[in-house]
């Protein structure tokens, strides 16, 4: 493998011969690295953290460290990576701890911004983009293809769904909806369908036109949530991204942005 001689490697780490290890990275034992899987200069990685493939740490980033959680008591926790991510400048991934399952996740084909922050036992989907100095609480879970634009913070515990698009400098405290996109200057609403970013993935423009009238009922200031959801049921029949977002309100333990 490419290892620079001011690399520093632990014995017990196991990292692929098609991996490349730059300058004064310290790479800690249990860690495991994949193939084609390249630390640029001044990484950090503390096991036990697994990384997949053709991932690409940029320096100055820390991965798989102990929880800020005060309740954190050494326990084995691990940092799981996968495969084709982006890890830019400063991004911190803290390992899991036993009350959020003893695991941090990240999945493939993510790109996290400089000075991003992933708390203990966040969950993080494929194909999400988390900009600079994004900042998620623990317990925080990001679905599959959503955005966080930059300088936003996610509550402990919220959930951000598939698709969705989370305006820059955003505070969320509550859930937000697959597919919305949600913009918060002072308070989080949401603004309707996330029209750009799903007709960019192929989605066709009826479902996109069902999506944003279930946004408009569930905004309706003449309806509550539970008749919003029911006259949008009666309307629309077999409809897989409009189960989901149903499913997803009615699973809501903090709420959601409307």
């Amino acid at each position: 493998m490419a290892v620079h001689p001011a690399a520093l490697i632990d014995p017990a780490a196991r990292i692929h011969p098609s991996a490349e290890i730059g300058p004064y990275c310290v790479v800690g034992a249990d860690v495991e690295i994949g193939a084609g899987t390249r630390l640029m200069a001044h990484v950090y990685l503390e096991g036990p953290t697994f990384i997949g493939e053709d991932n690409i740490f940029y320096p100055y980033s820390s991965v798989g460290v102990a929880s800020q959680d005060l309740k954190y008591k050494g326990e084995r926790a691990e940092t799981r990576i996968g495969s084709r991510n982006r890890i830019r400048e400063f991004v911190t991934i803290h390992r899991g701890t036993e009350g959020g399952g003893l695991l941090t996740s990240i999945g493939d084909d993510n790109l996290l911004m400089a000075y991003t922050h992933i708390a203990h036992d966040a969950r993080i989907g494929s194909h999400c983009i988390l900009g600079n100095a994004v900042t998620l609480a623990g317990h925080v879970t990001i679905e599959d293809w959503a955005i966080v634009e930059a300088f936003s913070g996610v509550h402990q515990f919220c959930r951000i769904g598939r698709h969705a698009f989370v305006g820059g400098y955003s505070v969320v405290t509550q859930d937000v909806l697959p597919y919305s996109q949600t913009v918060t200057p002072r308070e989080s609403k949401v603004y309707g369908a996330n029209k750009v970013g799903l007709k960019r993935r192929g989605f066709e423009a009826e479902t996109i036109d069902t999506l944003q009238k279930f946004f408009r009922l569930l905004g309706s200031e003449t309806l509550n949530t539970s008749q919003a959801i029911a006259q949008i049921e009666e309307s629309v029949e077999d409809h897989a991204e409009v189960k989901e977002l149903i499913e997803f309100i009615r699973s809501a333990k903090r709420g959601f942005i409307k």
